[in-house]
């Protein structure tokens, strides 16, 4: 018996997914392939636009194995767009030191997650199946998803309209075509779909293999809820803790290991005994053997098919990034493909998607390679020194404030909106992408029919759609462009303390510092205007209340007194006061829509386990009014 939902209708039967055998199709706007981490989000972000979407999902449950076991504050703030975030962190842990120990079990070097503003814990530890159960009770709350559990896409046909797909139930080998305006492919590193595109997967894999261990805690012992990279030359460990009473191990396999005995109860004691934990303190739930891997898709976007999450680019797991890059790739390519099927903008803004995601994500991965030497490498000479040099480093005034913010995630940097090569920012030092990474737009091409881009350069467009010239306002001297503004707390025109992004509603919007300069074209396109008062003031409508003053400091910092906000509230363009904003995105059409930032969360605990108390992390920490 074939396994669909239609949003919250679960159970619906398989008629509701498109039609019998072979007959006719059904039509969505878009069609998510895969049902892990990236694809739920992707579905959540666009059953909040109110668009018609079918995920396909070869598995018929959750996957059992936690893979990723952490996350960071931007991903946090992407998942309070969907209004899951408060829900979410009931089950995570948060403000957890970390530690980088030498063999004797010495620290040579400690992190301290550091906030970077967007108004959540800048690190929280995950237990990955029950934070996919909240996701997927997110979906439900959506009646134009329709979710079909036990279905793989065998085949994929695209036209100058949309693509067709050729769809087999795994449980009955009923075979259905639906057709969708634009694909998401998150099925994940082996993904049928790229393959189906005839697109590479480049990079390497690395020799060694690791043993990942998932266990329940029976009994604590000291600082078990602390996270430590234990760089021992001997045999590299990672010693994490993870939410809901679960406590993850991880192992190389070394040369002259047996790789079956290393993932049975018997080895698993045998190497954990070397940290104190006897058999009474641990429960094993399940062992797995891991490659690592650095790759990436040699395009993101065939015609209108997309590649998000593992199915493009796949990276080591040490700085926790996996996940969240995923995560990261649909929050950026959600909301264009819903701007571009609502004609709000041109089609050909969707090659953005490659041109912004790929130099970042390829910039994470290069430091999570970095990390991983650190706390692998086994030559005995160069650990010695590691082990010596670090700590010294960490009493210089300066340094030392660097290597202990445990921030080392490049941010993201548009710096022309959807027009500029993008940079990569992190800690102050510009990482500059060579012109092999950047990507352009011609590697997105539409073959469609519909749309045939040129290549994008900065400054310059030939889409025929896109308005040339460069916008980095040099004269003006403001430098906010293409930086995520922060998300501290205000006060609403209803008087309510929430979040910003809650207010900015994941739309197009002006935000005025003092009295707004007049913006004749953003107002033409239907642009609305939000007020940034200072603390102290009174609630007003159109305004809100920088209640500590934050966003209003952030906006003197970059020179800017009025800024233009894409929807996921990075700066299209900015001005001083008195100054006229660069002219909107050719095209842009804002048509009216409800303010969908805040969507209801899920109130129900996940089955997974029952919700154990708020995590215990520091108000500021937390971003608790």
């Amino acid at each position: 018996m074939s396994e669909i939902s239609a949003g919250n209708r679960a159970g619906a039967g398989a008629g509701d997914g498109g039609g019998d055998d072979g007959g006719g199709d059904a039509e969505y706007d878009v069609a998510v392939i895969g049902y892990g981490p990236t694809g739920v989000t992707a579905a959540n972000l666009l059953g909040a636009t109110g668009l018609r979407v079918v995920v396909l999902e070869r598995d018929a449950e959750i996957y059992s194995r936690a893979r990723a076991i952490s996350t960071d504050e931007e991903v946090m703030r992407i998942w309070q767009r969907i209004g899951l975030a408060d829900r979410l962190k009931q089950d995570m842990l948060a403000d957890r030191p970390l530690d980088f120990v030498d063999a004797r079990g010495r620290a040579f070097l400690s992190a301290h997650p550091t906030p970077r503003g967007h108004g959540h814990p800048p690190q929280m530890f995950l237990y990955q199946p029950a934070l996919e159960q909240v996701l997927r009770d997110g979906v439900a709350r959506h009646p134009n998803v329709e979710v079909w559990l036990r279905h793989e896409c065998l085949r994929l046909r695209q036209d100058a309209d949309g693509v067709e797909l050729t769809v087999v139930g795994t449980a009955d080998d009923s075979v259905r075509r639906l057709r969708a305006r634009y694909v998401i492919a998150a099925d994940g590193g082996s993904s049928l779909t790229r393959a189906q595109l005839n697109v590479g997967y480049e990079g390497r894999t690395y020799e060694d293999r690791w043993v990942v261990i998932d266990t329940k805690m029976l009994k604590p012992w000291p600082d078990h809820d602390r996270l430590r990279f234990r760089c021992d030359p001997t045999r590299p460990a990672v010693d994490c803790p993870t939410p809901l009473g679960h406590h993850r191990w991880e192992f190389p396999i070394l040369p002259g290991d047996d790789e079956r005995h290393l993932t049975t109860d018997e080895a698993i004691h045998a190497m954990v005994s070397r940290y104190g934990i006897g058999p009474d303190q641990i429960e094993i739930l399940r062992a797995t053997v891991y490659s690592h891997h650095v790759r990436f898709a040699a395009r993101f976007r065939v015609g209108r098919v997309f590649l998000a999450g593992d199915a493009a680019h796949a990276m080591p797991p040490w700085i926790g990034q996996g996940m969240a890059a995923g995560v990261r790739d649909v929050a950026n390519l959600c909301w264009k493909l819903d701007a571009v099927l609502r004609g709000e903008l041109p089609e050909s803004v969707l090659d953005s998607y490659e041109a912004e995601r790929k130099p970042h994500v390829k910039e994470v991965t290069r430091r999570a390679v970095f990390v991983g030497r650190i706390i692998t490498d086994r030559r005995l000479a160069v650990t010695r020194v590691r082990d010596a040099v670090l700590p010294l480093l960490n009493r210089i005034p300066g340094v030392a404030g660097r290597l202990q913010d445990s921030n080392w995630i490049p941010v993201a940097h548009y710096a022309d909106g959807f027009r500029d090569r993008p940079r990569t920012k992190s800690s102050g030092i510009t990482f500059r992408t060579r012109a092999s990474d950047a990507g352009t737009a011609h590697s997105g091409t539409s073959r469609t029919g519909t749309s045939r881009t040129g290549t994008s350069r900065t400054g310059t467009s030939r889409t025929g759609t896109s308005r040339t010239g460069t916008f980095r306002t040099r004269a003006s001297r403001t430098t906010a462009p293409g930086h995520q503004i922060p998300q501290p707390w205000v006060t609403a025109p209803d008087g309510s303390r929430v979040r910003l992004d809650d207010v900015l509603g994941g739309r197009w919007l002006l935000l005025h510092d003092a009295l707004p300069t007049p913006q004749p074209e953003w107002e033409r396109a239907g642009v609305p205007s939000l007020t940034v008062l200072p603390a102290g003031s009174s609630p007003a409508e159109g305004a809100v209340v920088d209640c500590d003053g934050v966003l209003r400091a952030w906006l003197t910092h970059h020179r800017a007194t009025t800024l233009a906000l894409r929807p996921d509230a990075y700066v299209y363009a900015a001005a001083p006061a008195g100054t006229p904003l660069p002219p909107p995105p050719e095209g842009l059409s804002l048509t009216p829509r409800a303010n969908t930032a805040s969507t209801p969360p899920v109130a129900t605990p996940s089955p997974a386990s029952p919700a154990p108390p708020a995590p215990s992390a520091s108000p500021a920490a937390q971003g608790t009014p």
